[in-house]
């Protein structure tokens, strides 16, 4: 659990950052991390549209570069973008400076006010200088879609088991989650649809 839903003295290590949006109704902040990239972020696009859901598309700034026409066909399907870095990097393993610089040269190709951290690990300095210019979004749920030791049915598991009114919740429109996002993502949508919740971008 400690991972698919982080704890209150976890997250207080992160003050003025976003993990969860309560509001009193059955409200759900559906996120995507890694992308985009042709070979799953246009399935995704399609299997929202299915259900009429807009989500909010955590981009690497390098895959913008690479693949703009899928970039662009996420904003035009209505989704919001936020900034993940240009390179992916974990804030814990560089130099503030060096960090920082990555994340402007993402938020370059990207745009908006949405940040998140790869793996939500950052240095304390790091978390200040962004805070001043970013939404510093982390997340309530993570489906760990990526992992290749959990079974499909597992993450659709995490995401049902964990997910809350005002929950962030996380897929990943990447290669690694691709084979348990595209069982768990539809399935996710119909039980939370069905079940009177909304979706909304951050």
């Amino acid at each position: 659990m400690f991972i698919e839903q982080p704890p209150a003295w976890f997250r207080a290590f992160f003050p003025g950052v976003t993990w969860r949006i309560p509001t009193g109704e059955k409200v759900i902040y559906l996120t995507f991390d890694d992308g985009p990239i042709p070979q799953v972020t246009p399935w995704v696009l399609e299997t929202l549209d299915r259900y009429d859901v807009r989500a909010t598309f955590f981009m690497v700034g390098d895959n913008v570069r690479k693949h703009p026409d899928t970039f662009q066909a996420v904003i035009a399907a209505g989704h919001r973008a936020g900034n993940h870095t240009f390179n992916h990097l974990q804030g814990i393993h560089h130099a503030v400076t060096d960090y920082v610089a990555n994340v402007e040269k993402g938020q370059a190709m990207v745009g908006g006010d949405l940040f998140r951290p790869p793996h939500g690990l950052l240095k304390p300095t790091q978390l200040r200088i962004l805070r001043e210019k970013y939404r510093v979004i982390m997340w309530d749920v993570v489906t760990r879609d990526y992992s290749q030791r959990l079974s499909p049915d597992e993450v659709l598991g995490n995401a049902l088991r964990y997910t809350r009114d005002g929950s962030i919740l996380v897929f990943h429109d990447s290669l690694k989650a691709e084979r348990n996002l595209r069982y768990a993502l539809p399935r996710a949508l119909e039980h939370f649809l069905a079940d009177g919740y909304t979706f909304r971008t951050l």
